[in-house]
């Protein structure tokens, strides 16, 4: 309900709130969880709004930064919100959505760490984590299983694969059958399962 509306419903008046509390800084952080529950690589996000600051992003360390082209829903985005209200936006991703998971959220305080002392806002040192891959969403390819039945990953998150490689198979519920054999139908890297 970002940027919110302070004479509106009560969700437009707490966003509005919030919103008036952290706007006018020069960036805006936030550990952000995915709508889909699964496993994911690390990365931080950003809207390409014509106000995106990419340089910064790789400052965080991350495996990936993900520019997104924003959807309509977007528009009421803290994310896309700060950045039109000229805030440097980030959306930091870490492997879980579902559950806290301890290693990752670890991380991805330390890549806000190595984010803030690469700024000079906090003396901080650490490593620096890794050279930040730039890509794009609509560059992603989402592969569906077309039978249903019982999912059993073959490869992990992370993994580089080539087109054909099976990356999961379909189990027959009944007899645990091989129903379907989903192969990767491109060269890339696993991205999320």
């Amino acid at each position: 309900m970002f940027p919110g509306y302070n004479k509106g419903e009560t969700t437009q008046r707490i966003a509005s709130g919030v919103f008036a509390e952290i706007s006018g800084y020069e960036y805006g952080i936030q550990f952000a969880s995915n709508y889909i529950p699964g496993e994911f690589v690390p990365y931080v996000r950003i809207m390409t709004t014509g106000y995106e600051d990419v340089e910064s992003a790789k400052s965080f360390g991350l495996p990936y930064i993900v520019l997104r082209n924003p959807h309509p829903y977007d528009t009421t985005t803290l994310h896309y919100n700060w950045q039109i209200w000229e805030t440097k936006a980030f959306s930091i991703f870490t492997n879980q959505t579902e559950t806290i998971d301890q290693k990752g959220a670890t991380e991805a305080v330390l890549n806000v760490l190595n984010f803030l002392a690469s700024k000079d806002i906090i003396e901080f040192s650490s490593h620096k984590g890794y050279i930040s891959s730039i890509i794009n969403e609509s560059d992603m390819i989402c592969v569906k299983s077309n039978t249903a039945g019982i999912f059993q990953k073959i490869t992990e998150t992370k993994k580089t694969v080539k087109k054909g490689e099976i990356l999961a198979n379909i189990l027959n519920p009944l007899d645990c059958s091989i129903a379907e054999e989903i192969k990767s139908p491109v060269n890339g890297t696993i991205f999320f399962t």
